[in-house]
């Protein structure tokens, strides 16, 4: 396999998307489900991308987060061109650059919280002992602290996606991926776990990226994109 050197360069935009599609075959058919989409994240801010089902959302954070190729256009992450990227390439570059936060939490129900929580640190090489350490220090920053041996199913809901956020940022990603994070909550604990991304995410050289139908966390937003038909239409802090 060739290595890449990634980097995460010093320019304001994390992620840069100009004229990008992307189509499936249904059928006899190419559907179109992205259709020339052009979006900037720009560095340290939170941006969420609403709209209505099957407009395209989960395919674009997809192609982002390097887990789906597309067909036309360009995209840099980190000035890093995803499309010249060989799947080996792409690989390396998720575990280095990208966390996620799920829906439904993706926890391994034979694994402790600790041991879910180091999962990113093993892949990308950390010894175990650091990498089991870095662990407890993530479990303590998203309140969790002396639950380290329970394992996803003596959990809450809101304390899973805890644990989930606690994995996704354990090796300090600078880019954040968040699936409808707060879609199995209730207000309360939605409202909580938003709060959570944004004090322990955000930050000058991180990007956060929330897809999200829940209009109730809009208010944790620096900016918010709206999505129809497979396009960006717009942007705004007060969709509904």
């Amino acid at each position: 396999m060739k290595h890449l050197r990634f980097f995460v360069s010093d320019t304001p935009i994390a992620v840069k998307i100009q004229g990008l599609t992307k189509r499936f075959m249904v059928g006899d058919f190419h559907l179109e489900v992205l259709r020339g989409i052009d979006l900037e994240v720009r560095k340290g801010e939170i941006l969420m991308i609403t709209g209505p089902s099957g407009c395209g959302k989960t395919t674009l954070i997809s192609i982002i987060a390097g887990t789906l190729r597309f067909d036309e256009g360009k995209l840099t992450v980190f000035n890093n061109d995803l499309k010249n990227l060989s799947d080996d390439q792409m690989t390396e570059f998720r575990k280095s650059h990208i966390g996620f936060i799920f829906q439904q939490f993706h926890l391994i129900k034979s694994l402790n919280n600790l041991e879910n929580i180091s999962i990113p640190l093993l892949l990308n090489g950390m010894d175990k002992k650091e990498a089991m350490q870095k662990a407890m220090d993530m479990l303590d920053v998203v309140g969790l602290k002396n639950k380290e041996d329970l394992r996803s199913y003596h959990l809450s809901g809101g304390e899973q996606q805890r644990v989930a956020i606690a994995r996704a940022l354990v090796h300090q990603p600078p880019l954040l991926i968040c699936d409808e994070p707060t879609a199995a909550l209730d207000a309360d604990n939605g409202a909580r776990i938003m709060q959570l991304i944004r004090e322990v995410a955000k930050s000058p050289h991180r990007s956060v990226v929330v897809v999200t139908h829940d209009n109730r966390i809009f208010k944790y937003a620096d900016r918010i994109a709206r999505m129809e038909d497979g396009l960006i239409t717009g942007y705004g802090s007060d969709y509904k």
